[in-house]
């Protein structure tokens, strides 16, 4: 057996991403095979064009029902030219396909990579992950006997299994398993699944672990605005609404970029002030997204508002707060929108909304959180309530 590569990805500075790269690199390739039990939009974008270049020879297998692969991964998988994309269906949540294998194989040499890295993004780069990188020479008998034997076994699975190892090759059949519940749809996010719950404490002295990949970030895709929300009141108090519970199906509307001192109303220096508020800027929505008007009009739209000051609109809402993994329940929140088109702030295209931190600060004023990003979600069975996430 030839050359092999150990990879730890994040510990180290080479990630699966890398590596896969690493395997197109053989010559007159014949055979792609790609087994994972995990596929997200995000991961396959990040291999996607050398999965293009050789759709041909292309074959997936894919675990679903597993509530992480979805419907835009394995849509996008199913949009290279001729490729062939089997979903594997256990017919149970307790029995996941969980094998993860990329292998490219060509006349005279192959290139294996067996290990933990599904086909997303944390399994690509921002994970820590192991796997096994192997060169293999066709022209030996052992070496060549394996990727047989890898192809053999992969390729009998469909007619010993039809009833579990499906071909997707329509757009229907695709829909079939996002209608049934068996493929997530990475546009109705599930809430952040806790832990456990949080005292009245956020004291937790672990930090984020530092690895050495620059984490990367899934695009983020504007939100439509909710229903119209009501006819702007007279000014006047609004009581705070009673907590409900947040529903199961959520909608990623913002992502900060790494949070600093000030988002977190701890400020390292004199001049600068403790605001108790995070900016709602422009975070990691996309270069069209106009921030300015995106909070008040696609946000929090369904809210009602009243007149804060002349220039100065204020809502409140319910919001769920979730710290590495452990939420803290739920807390009533100030929302402040700047109205003014011809402010400073405007012109300079700075945030016009914020997120009073309220009694949340307790949590959030901690150094061990700078770095982290905040992620902002919204019920999609009630678009009044939220949740805070920040990880």
């Amino acid at each position: 057996m030839g050359q092999k590569e150990f990879i730890l990805q994040g510990f180290t500075g080479r990630t699966h991403k890398d590596a896969i790269h690493d395997l197109f690199a053989v010559a007159n390739i014949e055979k792609v095979l790609l087994s994972v039990a995990f596929v997200s939009e995000s991961g396959v974008q990040q291999i996607e064009g050398l999965l293009t270049k050789h759709g041909a020879a292309l074959s997936v297998f894919a675990g679903i029902r597993n509530d992480i692969t979805s419907y835009q991964g394995l849509s996008r998988l199913s949009r290279i030219d001729g490729s062939t994309l089997y979903a594997v269906d256990t017919g149970s949540r307790n029995v996941v396909f969980h094998p993860k294998m990329y292998l490219v194989r060509g006349t005279t040499e192959s290139r294996l990579i067996v290990g933990s890295a599904n086909l997303t993004l944390g399994g690509l780069n921002n994970n820590v992950e192991a796997g096994l990188l192997v060169i293999l020479d066709m022209s030996d008998d052992g070496d060549k006997d394996l990727v047989d034997q890898i192809e053999a076994e992969f390729a009998k699975l469909p007619e010993a299994y039809p009833s579990h190892v499906l071909l997707m090759d329509s757009v229907a059949k695709l829909d079939a398993l996002l209608a049934t519940g068996r493929v997530t749809d990475e546009m109705a996010l599930p809430p952040p699944k806790p832990n456990t719950s949080g005292g009245a404490s956020g004291a937790d002295a672990v930090p984020r672990i530092a690895l050495i990949p620059p984490t990367m970030r899934r695009s983020l895709k504007p939100a439509l605005p909710a229903p119209a929300a009501p006819a702007l009141p007279v000014p006047t108090q609004i009581p705070a609404p009673a907590p409900k519970s947040i529903g199961v199906s959520l909608e990623l509307m913002w992502e900060s970029k790494a949070l600093t001192e000030r988002d977190l109303n701890i400020p390292k220096g004199m001049t600068t002030n403790k605001t108790g508020s995070v900016n709602l800027d422009k975070g990691l929505l996309p270069e069209q997204t106009d921030h300015r008007h995106y909070f008040r009009h696609n946000v929090f739209n369904a809210l009602t508002w009243s007149h804060r000051s002349p220039t100065v609109d204020e809502t409140y809402a319910m919001f769920q707060f979730v710290l590495k993994g452990v939420s803290y329940g739920d807390f009533n929140l100030a929302v402040r929108h700047s109205t003014s088109t011809t402010s400073t702030s405007y012109l300079q295209n700075n945030a016009m909304t914020r997120l009073s931190w309220g009694p949340v600060v307790a949590y959030v004023a901690d150094p061990s959180l700078i770095g982290r990003t905040l992620a902002l979600y919204r019920d999609k069975a009630d678009p009044t309530k939220f949740v805070l996430e920040i990880d």
